[in-house]
């Protein structure tokens, strides 16, 4: 992953303020681009992905040092062609002046919120889905009407390359630019006076981004992860629950934000999912250390902080059991399932973002209930198995992201459904016609009637007109 060098950082960052500065005078110069120019530039974006397809599945391979393919094209390559797709159907629709009502006491006069772009969009990605991150804002970004600027993460120099290339053919720099570099680089993006920065990372990264984009009030959408629950239900199906859970901790070998970190299962029944796990897993992974279909670990740091996990775990008392691995490299780790879990161990405590999965016994519905909003808010919930009134009660009493009822995930791979989390896990929407709103200024405008007589409402005061409405409205005093 060392051998593609990067822009150093001071080359980066002189590039920022410039550009900016480009991006802001082509904004200005087409303030409000027509609904054809921001179906040309989704329909470009399309064209340019699926010729570097291959190309794609190629850099980003070489970033993880073994990236499954297929992931690869359903999600960096698919997840944001859907996306684009999905806002070429609807722009029209959502571009259109939105009327509303008007107070009774301006009855007759016209109200409506008209959407317009914010002007240039900052875009800072993360490494574990390298273009999809940058891509799928990106494709919100544009569909406002914006220019976009984006930050690719450091630790996918084979992506961000490929990334700058395939964007420089269909876009000029004013319109869409790419950046490198490092830490210094990524703190210097987000200390821009941007109109607005997506943000995705961990959650103790977000609170420096909010920070640094107070300075210029910069408002910001934040995708942070978290610590996201699957709840097996009582009378779930357990074999088919820990299918879906297994599939779900081995696609990109667990680097998911979305992924399930944790389960909670019916007291009992801990040592039996913890078998249905092992068996599901290795049913779809029977050699992981050597198959192309698993994905390594992104880097040895990373590997060697999942090790310290389990380290941790068992010394506190957790019994682990890994699933088929014959491989002698800490980057290739099939899932691990613990058991025994305390609050104490780290393991329930961090966001793990890698192949290992604790199970947590409860006592009923209410304590399972309890345990979750205990915690920080997570980015998505997946309960199995449970009754129509009992979804109900999860649903009503528990809060995270977004929500998939009997599988994983699959809740964010529709573009008409709002994605982003809440509390720990972020704030905003960046996907569906709330990313479209989010990225473009909601204006209020009132359009007063010529013969309405707003100075009626004018001093002096008293008169019968005004006494009538104050009447009206708050009766005697």
């Amino acid at each position: 992953m060392n051998d593609l060098s990067h822009a150093p950082d001071t080359e980066e960052i002189a590039r920022m303020h410039p550009m900016l500065q480009r991006q802001r005078q082509a904004f200005d110069a087409q303030p409000h681009a027509p609904l054809n120019v921001r179906l040309n530039n989704l329909k470009r974006l399309i064209a340019v992905l699926r010729r570097y397809q291959q190309r794609i599945v190629e850099a980003v391979d070489a970033d993880f040092g073994g990236r499954a393919a297929f992931e690869t094209l359903q999600i960096e390559v698919l997840g944001p062609v859907l996306h684009a797709r999905h806002a070429i159907a609807h722009l029209r629709r959502w571009m259109k002046p939105e009327r509303r009502k008007t107070e009774l006491l301006f009855l007759g006069n016209k109200a409506w919120v008209q959407y317009q772009p914010k002007g240039v969009v900052g875009i800072v990605g993360t490494w574990n889905f390298p273009l999809y991150l940058t891509l799928g804002p990106l494709v919100t970004a544009l569909a406002a009407g914006n220019r976009a600027m984006i930050k690719v993460s450091e630790f996918a120099p084979h992506s961000r390359q490929l990334l700058q290339t395939m964007l420089a053919e269909v876009f000029d720099e004013d319109e869409v630019a790419v950046f490198g570099g490092q830490l210094a680089s990524a703190q210097a993006f987000t200390a821009l006076p941007l109109d607005h920065l997506v943000f995705t990372g961990a959650p103790q990264v977000g609170h420096h981004v909010m920070r640094a984009a107070a300075e210029h009030l910069v408002p910001v959408t934040l995708e942070l992860g978290g610590k996201s629950p699957a709840l097996v239900g009582e009378h779930a199906n357990l074999e088919d629950a820990a299918l879906r859970i297994a599939h779900g901790k081995g696609f990109n070998a667990g680097q998911v934000c979305v992924a399930p970190d944790y389960v909670l299962v019916p007291q009992g029944k801990a040592r039996g999912f913890a078998e249905a796990l092992k068996q599901a897993f290795e049913g779809l992974y029977p050699d992981p250390a050597n198959s192309a279909d698993y994905t390594s670990i992104i880097s040895e740091r990373h590997a060697l902080r999942l090790q310290g996990l389990l380290d941790d775990a068992r010394s506190k008392g957790a019994k682990v059991i890994s699933c088929r691995n014959t491989s002698s490299s800490p980057r290739r780790l099939a899932l691990q399932v613990i058991t025994g879990v305390s609050d104490e161990m780290r393991v329930a405590q961090e966001e793990i973002f890698g192949p290992l999965l604790p199970i947590i016994e409860y006592r009923d519905l209410d304590q399972a209930i309890a345990y979750i909003r205990a915690r920080p808010r997570p980015l998505a919930l997946y309960p199995f198995g449970l009754e129509a009134r009992q979804t109900e009660r999860v649903l009503e009493q528990t809060h995270s992201g977004g929500v998939t009822l009997d599988d994983w995930a699959w809740h964010a791979f529709q573009h008409d459904l709002p994605f982003g989390g809440i509390g720990n896990s972020g704030m905003g929407s960046y996907h569906g016609e709330e990313g479209f709103r989010a990225l473009s200024h909601g204006k209020a405008v009132l359009k007063r009637q010529r013969w309405f007589p707003t100075q009626l409402f004018y001093p002096p005061y008293g008169r019968w007109v005004q006494r009538l409405a104050v009447r009206l409205y708050l009766g005697k005093p």
